[in-house]
């Protein structure tokens, strides 16, 4: 590792100016190493004391108080002028030529107007050639323009010789520091553009970053994760996920007394440097993994599992301790959650334990009919009277008709898991997370059967579950309910005449739950009701933006063609590229059809211009890349909430009063 510190006047610039490139190998073969220091230098622009000259308040360019000399002892004194009329004298300055203006204006005497153009200011000047002397005296016995009484031609001649070889030398000067000044930047400009410099790709790797005074303060550090490609900061014993906003917001200075004082930097063509030629973590454990038994296979994922698990409790307890800020959400406010996150690959929050979550007021009524258990028989029997009793209530929930107002799987996961037939192993050790929950913390005998609950998992070998296809039950069933909200999302936004926003809920809907119908038709959501408000959706925005079409406007057009390129297309390359029903064929010919008619009449030269970009894609989705942002992800508050929602719009969908849900 190689330090290098740079002359920079501050932090600001050199995170983004050296945020990647190339350097010498020669020098630094694998990592480099930027400390930010901060060194005095001149400044990239004329010294004060050439442009401000004087010791006074008022200060001036240095030359033009040569110059305004030279010109005070030229002008002739008020006794030798006409007292009748307005003789112009001529006063040479100098050989040299220079427009100008008058010495005693506002412009000229300016500092601001001065230091603006150097080489103007700065030049031999004749602009006052032809000086009006004053006709008489003010009524106050004042001159009209400040001259000397006297002036000899030898002192004139020295005042003169002396003043315009100053003059001259401060130009010089003046010249010599623009010079340089223009060197410089150009140097600094082309600094990395040094072949020299470009040998070796690099990128940044990490930030250390510095709040406080030279004395005192605190540090943390930014370190970018190859593997999953983000940021990650380290401020102590806390590691979280960031961004590269946040890291540049933190390293530029400023802000609270905070600035990057070291950049680290990592050869991009060393291999075990770079992410894209490095296995992933998860490509070798699953390599690591094949070479193993069965039994140690199911060694390591029940340990796994436990661990995870033994990292949420902890995160508990932090959270428990250390209040964290509420987090911005890209959600509308109308849809905000308190719900926990989905769980990704590389969460602490197994689904499992969300689920758990989810039900935990269903549960809790579970404990609480244990009353009479508990004070009996102790908390073994409540836990197993909890159990049974909870196991058969959702089994029989589950064997119930479902009408086209309700669905009995929102309500609860074994309900989903009993329909489509899991193993009862899943069944059993689901419900038996749910009596180990944490959230069920409220009395004594709650505790008690948490703990029981908990020491019961732990007794659950690798030989007695298959974790992988445990956690891919509950992915399914976290998908059905992500399928739900979008779904109803989609309705609700539609009924408000909110097309272009139901589109997106709706489409996401539909494609997701395909994959989940894919494994048994009561995996997902009934796939009609999406299909007709999708293509509802479709017709109403094509004839919106057909109508914006129509007017001819720029800004009008400009939208049309914008709904179209960014989701009408999309979408219905989406569809026919999938199973495509003869009731969305139909829909998309109408489409298509209500485009095709502008061809054959006339219109504005813009719109077949505008036209005849898009219609191509519309009609030819063979070539096309297919690029929808996902809708924001939204999920209801409880079971309860989703259930009231899934009543109250299809019950909606089927009247005509718009859906109301509080």
């Amino acid at each position: 590792c190689f330090c290098l510190c740079l002359p920079v006047a501050g932090v600001t610039g050199s995170v983004t100016r050296l945020h990647s490139g190339f350097i010498n190998n020669t020098c630094f073969p694998s990592i480099l190493l930027v400390n930010l220091t901060v060194h005095n230098r001149l400044p990239l622009s004329l010294p004060l004391r050439y442009v401000k000259y004087g010791s006074g308040p008022t200060r001036f360019p240095l030359p033009d108080m040569l110059k305004y000399v030279i010109e005070f002892a030229s002008t002739k004194p008020a006794s030798e002028s006409c007292p009748q009329s307005d003789t112009h004298v001529t006063l040479p300055l100098s050989s040299a030529h220079c427009p100008g203006s008058d010495p005693t204006s506002t412009e000229s005497t300016s500092p601001e107007s001065s230091s603006e153009d150097v080489d103007h200011t700065f030049s031999p000047c004749e602009d006052h050639l032809h000086k009006p002397l004053a006709s008489g005296r003010s009524p106050l016995g004042m001159p009209a323009h400040p001259a000397p009484r006297t002036v000899t031609p030898e002192e004139m001649n020295f005042v003169k010789t002396c003043l315009q070889r100053w003059r001259s030398e401060i130009e010089q000067d003046i010249q010599d520091l623009q010079n340089c000044i223009a060197s410089t930047t150009e140097t600094i400009e082309q600094m990395y553009c040094d072949p020299v410099l470009r040998q070796v790709p690099y990128h940044l790797h990490a930030v250390l970053v510095h709040e406080g005074q030279a004395n005192a303060g605190h540090y943390w550090a930014y370190v970018y994760n190859q593997p999953r490609q983000i940021w990650l900061k380290y401020n102590d014993i806390s590691v979280t996920e960031s961004s590269w906003e946040e890291l540049e917001r933190d390293s530029y200075g400023g802000l609270r007394n905070v600035s990057a004082y070291c950049l680290m930097y990592i050869n991009d063509k060393l291999p075990h440097f770079n992410a894209e030629t490095v296995p992933s973590e998860s490509d070798q454990m699953i390599g690591e993994l094949e070479t193993l038994s069965v039994e140690l296979k199911h060694y390591i994922q029940e340990d796994n599992w436990r661990f995870e698990q033994e990292v949420e409790e902890w995160e508990e307890e932090q959270s428990c301790k250390i209040p964290q800020m509420e987090s911005s959400s890209s959600a509308p406010q109308e849809f905000s959650s308190q719900e926990p996150p989905v769980a990704s690959s590389h969460g602490v929050r197994c689904l499992s334990s969300e689920h758990a979550v989810i039900v935990k007021e269903q549960t809790a009524q579970a404990i609480a009919n244990t009353a009479h258990a508990y004070e009996k028989s102790g908390v073994e029997a409540a836990l197993s009277e909890a159990f049974h009793e909870e196991y058969s209530r959702l089994y029989q929930l589950a064997k119930e008709t479902p009408t086209s107002h309700s669905d009995p799987r929102l309500q609860h996961v074994l309900v989903y898991f009993f329909q489509n037939e899991a193993p009862k192993r899943v069944v059993e050790r689901t419900l038996l997370e749910q009596f180990a929950d944490k959230n069920l913390s409220y009395d004594e005998r709650s505790i008690s059967i948490m703990k029981v609950a908990q020491a019961k998992l732990k007794e659950i070998g690798p030989d007695d579950m298959n974790m992988d296809e445990y956690k891919k039950w509950h992915e399914d069933y976290s998908l059905f309910r992500k399928v739900s909200v979008y779904l109803l999302t989609g309705l609700e936004l539609y009924q408000k005449g909110k097309y272009q926003e139901a589109l997106s809920y709706l489409v996401y809907a539909y494609q997701s739950n395909a994959t989940l119908l894919m494994k048994g038709p009561r995996r997902g959501v009934k796939e009609s009701v999406i299909a007709l408000y999708r293509r509802k959706c479709l017709l109403e925005l094509n004839a919106r933006a057909a109508s914006l079409f129509e007017t001819n406007d720029d800004h009008s057009v400009t939208e049309g063609i914008n709904v179209m390129n960014e989701l009408i297309i999309p979408c219905i390359h989406l569809i026919i590229n999938n199973d495509i029903s003869k009731d969305d064929l139909d829909a998309i010919e109408v489409m298509r059809n209500h485009w095709c008619s502008y061809l054959g009449q006339d219109i504005a030269e813009n719109l077949q211009l505008c036209l005849g970009e898009f219609l191509p894609r519309l009609l030819d989705p063979s070539a096309e890349i297919i690029v929808l942002k996902e809708p924001p992800t939204i999920r209801p508050n409880s079971p309860y909430d989703l259930c009231s929602r899934f009543a109250a719009v299809m019950e909606s969908i089927q009247g005509v009063s718009t859906v109301t849900v509080k």
